[in-house]
């Protein structure tokens, strides 16, 4: 962050402990005037558009209108930032979902037309794990069969875009280890999937939930230290720990909603009403429902505020910068 945006950090931060205690009720008078439009950049049915459905679902109860989202895959989340960036209104009726480890990514490999200080993360949902899995028909049945025959040939792994925790996650393993892999981005969850099961690919990368569950699939290890879903994942290996890789737990899925900076300075009193009642959702009845009714993992919804997505974007980008060669090719 420069001195200008760390200064707004500071005093959201400060303002949203301090209002606390206060009633909502005089933040945002009369906010939202209209329906809240959600920039989501990706295509419908992913992760992030179940993620959206299910929270927003609930959060509009607390608005008191409709989060009406609008979708722009491309580029591997540019398209969609970009769009935001240059059409949302600075009122607080505009917002951004996506996947904050993805795109923060993208902006390490490539910097985008923008600067990275025009707009934050404000509400975190979750934090879903990166993980490796394989079709059950594969000959490699564990990770330590993947690691040897990564060190015999090199293995083609599918990945929903090139730049991702997940893919990092497995770069990692394979600096690690001395294993040679090959990525090969087959552009969203469902296409990641399909090319493990038709034997396009050797194995694939993903956040667990997009993997877990799905038939012909087997999940062979988190790129975490402790597994939050077991039913789902069983026996699957805690890859930092077990290859000692050295690195913090990759949440690939974290996803979160963002403002435009300018918004957040113009109508603080929106802004606040924005994450005081977002804050709400997680501890309401019908937002554990959705989730569960949507075959999501309630274990892994993780909320979290301006300081827990500061401290996601940093520590991602940290990381990112230091196996940028990596992701580079």
């Amino acid at each position: 962050m420069n001195n200008h945006n760390r200064r707004l950090f500071l005093k959201l931060s400060a303002a949203g402990l301090a209002a606390a205690g206060m009633p909502t009720l005089s933040y945002g008078a009369g906010f939202p005037e209209r329906t809240i439009k959600v920039f989501i950049p990706t295509r419908a049915g992913g992760g992030a558009d179940r993620n959206f459905r299910n929270f927003g679902g609930v959060w509009k109860d607390y608005l008191g209108v409709d989060l009406e989202p609008s979708f722009y895959p491309g580029a591997a989340g540019r398209v969609g930032y970009e769009t935001y960036m240059g059409k949302a209104e600075d009122d607080c009726h505009d917002l951004i979902f996506g996947n904050m480890g993805p795109e923060v990514l993208n902006w390490v490999v490539k910097k985008p037309n923008f600067s990275l200080d025009d707009y934050f993360y404000f509400l975190m949902v979750d934090a879903d794990p990166g993980c490796v899995f394989i079709s059950d028909k594969s000959p490699m049945k564990t990770i330590d069969d993947v690691v040897a025959e990564g060190k015999k040939r090199t293995l083609t792994v599918a990945t929903s875009r090139l730049a991702h925790p997940a893919s990092l996650g497995m770069l990692v393993l394979a600096n690690k280890t001395g294993m040679k892999v090959n990525l090969i981005p087959l552009s969203g969850g469902k296409n990641t999937r399909n090319g493990v099961l038709t034997g396009e690919v050797d194995l694939g990368v993903l956040p667990v939930t997009t993997a877990m569950g799905r038939k012909g699939i087997k999940v062979l290890g988190l790129f975490d230290e402790k597994n939050l879903v077991p039913e789902d994942a069983p026996g699957a290996v805690l890859i930092n720990t077990e290859y000692k890789l050295g690195i913090p737990p990759i949440a690939a899925g974290a996803r979160a909603f963002g403002i435009k900076t300018a918004a957040a300075e113009k109508y603080p009193d929106r802004f606040d009403k924005l994450r005081e009642s977002g804050m709400k959702v997680f501890s309401d009845p019908a937002y554990k429902e959705a989730v569960t009714k949507g075959k999501g993992s309630w274990a892994l919804i993780s909320p979290g505020g301006i300081v827990e997505c500061r401290k996601y974007v940093d520590n991602i980008t940290s990381l990112g910068q230091e196996y940028r060669n990596l992701l580079t090719g």
